[in-house]
Parts: structure tokens; sequence; C-alpha cells
């Protein structure tokens, strides 16, 4: 674990890390959906955003995601599995590859629409559902790992069986901060291009947050889930890991360099992931 001073969380001192895991899971997650909202109301004060500033908030989020899956779930993961006795390479290569297969599978099967493409470049089984639905769905499809991860970090901080400190509440808090800010031009995301193609601001808004909704749900799951079974939790941070990279890999990096702004987005990316690292060892300690 890398030594450093770690900044203190004053306003949360006491009454959260008295909570139970569960609803402190609950609570981050319902954060994330707030920044979420946040993002999606940006329609209520301009028509059209910008695509450069799109792109380069999709690629912020891609680096923050990134830094997550490698500094917040897969570090702690593999340094509990060898206090464990574990070979820490197993559970880190099989929960990865398993949570990204898992994403394929959802991602080949859900209906889902990516926000720069045409209705008929829709992905997953055929439907009728409406571009506005399509829309939402895929940016929930990748929703529900980042829930999951930030509910398996409070339930890994709260069995008491890593010896070697990596999975701490504020390690989670980290992660749920940095979720949350990445999810400010994911609300955006989807809300814009729907308010651009003339939806009524309102409504825009309403698909746009509706995309988060999953976070808070996914996250209480993902405590409960490491609670009742302690053993799973490195296999369960390098799912969650796995998960999101998929996310990363085939989704946001592709969005945010498809209209040509490709040192942009590529710069965003780079500043969301200093942001990440700098997040969970400045919090995390």
């Amino acid at each position: 674990m890398i030594a450093t001073t770690a900044i203190s969380l004053p306003f949360l001192d006491g009454w959260f890390f008295d909570l139970h895991p569960v609803i402190q899971a609950l609570i981050a997650g319902l954060f994330t959906w707030t920044m979420t909202a946040l993002g999606a109301g940006i329609v209520f004060f301009t028509r059209s955003v910008s695509l450069k500033v799109l792109d380069s908030l999709m690629g912020f989020a891609a680096g923050v995601m990134i830094a997550a899956s490698v500094w917040s779930l897969l570090i702690p993961g593999m340094e509990m599995a060898e206090s464990q006795g574990m070979n820490p390479l197993i559970p880190a290569v099989v929960g990865f590859l398993v949570g990204g297969i898992t994403l394929r599978i959802a991602d080949a099967y859900l209906p889902h629409l990516h926000p720069s493409f045409s209705l008929d470049e829709a992905e997953g089984v055929p439907t009728s559902w409406r571009r506005s639905t399509l829309l939402m769905l895929a940016m929930t499809l990748h929703n529900v790992p980042e829930g999951l991860a930030v509910g398996v970090l409070f339930g890994a901080a709260a069995t008491g069986i890593d010896p070697t400190g990596t999975a701490t509440i504020a390690g989670a808090i980290a992660l749920a901060i940095g979720i949350g800010i990445q999810n400010f031009p994911e609300g955006l995301a989807v809300s814009a291009p729907l308010r651009r193609d003339g939806m009524k601001t309102s409504k825009s808004f309403y698909y746009g947050q509706l995309s988060g909704v999953v976070e808070p749900i996914s996250a209480v799951v993902g405590a409960a889930a490491v609670l009742l079974i302690a053993p799973i939790l490195p296999y369960a941070l390098a799912f969650a890991a796995g998960a999101m990279m998929y996310v990363v890999i085939e989704e946001l990096i592709p969005e945010s360099q498809n209209h040509g702004n490709t040192d942009l987005a590529t710069l965003g990316t780079m500043l969301g992931f200093t942001v990440m690292m700098f997040l969970d060892i400045a919090l995390a300690g």
C-alpha cells in the first residue's frame, strides 16, 4: 500500500462511519445518482452542448473509471486475496474476465443506443422502443457496475477480514466521489441529445437522470452480497473492475473520439485518471 498523508473528511466523521455498510452504500449510491441528475439538468440552461465539451467530458469519465478499476478495485482485491493466503492472480484474473464477459452478454441482448448513433444503429435484440428509452438504457447498462463497485467496496471495508487495510470506508468514499464526478457528463450525454432533437426540457432531464437510478440499487446489492459471502470479496472487486473496464473500452472511449476531437478526449481521459488516482490515494491514505 502506498504511504501518504490522507485527507480527512470531518463532515463525515462520526455519523457516516457509524452507519451500517448497506446504508453507507445506499447514501453513496444516492450521491452518484444526484450527480447524474445535476449533469442532466444542464439542459435547463442550454438547448445544445458543444460536441467538443461532450467528448472531453466522456473522455474524463473514461479516465475516472480506468483509475477506479485499478486503484480502488483490482489492487485492494489482490492485496486482500494475498492476505487470506490465496494466489492474488487467480481472483484478479477470474473476476476481471467474468465481469467483462457478463457485461458483453448484457450488451449483446439489452436493447440500447449510444448517444452519437442513429436509431437504426441500436444494439441488442431488435425492438421498437423509442430513442429516449434506448439512450437511457445505454447509460443504465454501465451504471450498474459502477453502483456495484461502490457497494462492494463499502461491504469489503465492513467485513474486517482485510489486515492490509486496503479496503477502507475512506477508500469507498473516494470511489463514490470519483464515480459521482464522472456521472455528471454521463447524465448530460443522455439529456443533451434528446433536447437537441426537440424533446421538451423537462422530459430530456427526466430521461437523463433516470439512467442513474440503478446506482443506489446496485450499490445496496453489492454491499449486501459481500457481507453475506465474505470469501468472494477479492473476486467481487475484480468482477466490478472488469465490468467497468468493458464499459470504458466498448463505449466511453469510442464515444468520446467519434466526432474528430481525439486530442481533447484523450486529454480528458488523462485528467480523469489523474483525478481519480488523487482521490483514492489522498482520501484512502
